[in-house]
């Protein structure tokens, strides 16, 4: 580094020291836990090097309960919460009041804009309003053709590929370029052409953005993250600027998926008017925020901004559409397509489970008449297929956890009480204003108190017993997978329709077999949770599959 780099990196060394010591903080010491290996970085290195996901929590909850303390950076605590009761508190009744930590809000907001995952508050509630009508139910039914159609397009490659009865694919690679084309459809009405081209820029640069920048953190990149979440929001964005590895890579996402978004917008500028019926979300976005009253409407860098994360003309300027579609592109098709791998490779382990989908699809399919593609009220008639969608949903939650922290003075109730360090039962949690809680979604959702004593085990069957009526968290089926309450994830019933979709094609033509060889598939840590083989780390996301064409 220069020496300009070196002597800012040592200022803000020394803010930061400044400011953790010296801001107001109460004690969550009552509460037990695992040792701290560290004071500078706690638990943190051992959590971001895990070699699976979630191992290290399960462990923990199953000694000290759903509530527990973990060392954060610095000497700091960190509540991890699990709790059912405790979750509805944090992320639905008072979720205005537990926000992102000021270092996800600035990481997220370079990468994608000032679009819905990275503001809070009033602003939250302001682009949740005005991106609502994309996402009702009514209207997410419209695309349900659109995924059939990009489905049956990989149905035809895979066939068209496997010769000799059964070929082995790295299906992870496939089904991002399967999602990033029904996104691409749904979204802009707009062709990527990830399916057609095995080398498409766009594809290939979402394959590695995670693996790039989370995947087995050094002590040195830990500690610099944590930086960012004590300092002041001045010093934090002028950290930003830094050449880090994670931010360099930020930035080149960022120029690609501008200069694919001039492309949309070329081909596009005609389409998104008021006066237009377009269907697709950018057009139907951009059409409620025309309604709205003009003080309440998203300006044209938050509208932009969207289009990136979730899951163009009329008004705005091209380069201002270019940070909403990075929104959309980058958290509509990445986590579904990381799903459907996991849902393929749990079919693969439990045959008999991919067996009874496939009679289900088969059965229905024999009632349908002129071999009509499936409505929505068919893929609900799919029970079991569908609880399997849920059991992987359950079992691999793509985003293991989340990070919030205290507004204010909080009282945090729980469902089940945990033993204090001195034997004490404990019914509920009381955080000082800046205390930091990690949402244990993974924990959650394997909890034996609302999943059953076999909670670790892959079991869908528990779906059609009723276990999810009892509704005490998240947006779907009691699973944290989605989040839960008013920053839930606002396209999980676009992720359902998307996934039912494209387990039915696909089961219904390929039988999936775990290859030969043993390859172990680990649940890598890397803020989303990547499939990786053991001793092949270095090839990034990988989950190879033997598949055959069911005759």
């Amino acid at each position: 580094m220069d020496n300009f780099t070196v002597s800012l990196v040592a200022t803000l060394l020394i803010l930061t020291a400044y400011f953790v010591y010296t801001r107001p903080r109460g004690s969550v010491s009552y509460l037990r836990g695992p040792v701290k290996p560290s004071f500078m970085l706690g638990h943190m290195h051992e959590l971001r090097n895990d070699v699976e996901v979630g191992e290290l929590e399960f462990s923990w909850a199953r000694e000290y309960g759903p509530t527990f303390q973990i060392g954060g950076c610095f000497g700091t605590d960190v509540v991890f919460l699990a709790d059912p009761k405790g979750l509805q508190y944090v992320m639905q009744t008072a979720a205005y009041h537990f926000r992102k930590p000021s270092d996800v809000i600035e990481t997220t907001s370079l990468l994608l804009g000032r679009g819905i995952l990275s503001v809070e508050g009033q602003t939250h509630q302001r682009h949740r309003k005005v991106m609502n009508p994309a996402f009702t139910a009514q209207q997410l039914r419209t695309f349900l053709p659109l995924f059939q159609r990009s489905a049956s397009r990989l149905t035809q490659k895979w066939k068209n590929e496997i010769h000799d009865g059964s070929r082995e694919f790295n299906v992870v690679r496939w089904l991002a370029r399967l999602t990033l084309d029904a996104l691409g459809d749904a979204a802009f009405d707009y062709r990527f052409g990830a399916l057609d081209n095995a080398s498409n820029e766009l594809a290939k640069s979402f394959s590695t953005l995670v693996t790039d920048t989370g995947v087995r953190m050094s002590k040195a990149a830990i500690l610099f993250r944590s930086l960012l979440k004590h300092l002041p929001s001045p010093f934090l964005k002028l950290l930003m600027i830094l050449p880090t590895p994670s931010f360099r890579r930020f930035s080149q996402f960022r120029i690609l998926s501008q200069n694919i978004a001039s492309g949309l917008i070329r081909d596009k500028a005609s389409v998104v008017s008021i006066d237009s019926t377009s269907r697709d979300v950018l057009s139907i976005l951009a059409r409620s925020n025309q309604a709205e009253d003009e003080k309440k409407r998203l300006d044209e860098d938050e509208v932009l901004s969207q289009m990136a994360s979730v899951h163009q003309r009329l008004g705005f300027e091209p380069c201002l559409i270019k940070r909403l579609c990075r929104t959309l592109m980058l958290a509509g098709h990445e986590t579904t397509a990381q799903t459907l791998t996991w849902l393929l490779y749990e079919l693969a382990k439990n045959p008999d489970d991919q067996r009874k989908i496939r009679d289900e699809i088969q059965s229905l399919r024999a009632r349908c008449e002129n071999g009509e593609d499936f409505t929505i009220t068919d893929l609900d008639s799919l029970l079991y297929t569908t609880a399997c969608v849920k059991e992987v949903l359950r079992v691999h939650p793509i985003v293991p956890t989340l990070s919030r922290v205290a507004g204010r003075d909080e009282v945090i109730p729980l469902q089940t009480a945990v033993t204090s360090t001195t034997g004490e039962p404990i019914n509920e949690v009381i955080v000082k204003k800046g205390q930091e809680i990690f949402i244990g979604i993974s924990v959650y959702n394997r909890l034996p108190t609302v999943w059953g004593d076999d909670a670790d085990q892959w079991r869908p069957s528990r779906f059609l017993e009723g276990r999810e009526k009892q509704a005490s968290v998240g947006v779907f089926a009691n699973l944290m997978t989605f989040s839960a309450g008013i920053k839930a994830c606002i396209g999980w019933r676009f992720a359902m329709i998307e996934l039912q979709a494209m387990v039915v094609e696909l089961v219904e033509n390929f039988q999936f077999e775990l290859p030969d060889g043993g390859d172990q598939v680990l649940r890598v840590p890397a803020g989303l949770m990547l499939p990786m083989v053991k001793g092949k780390m270095e090839q990034g996301t990988l989950m190879p599959l033997k598949v055959s064409v069911v005759q």
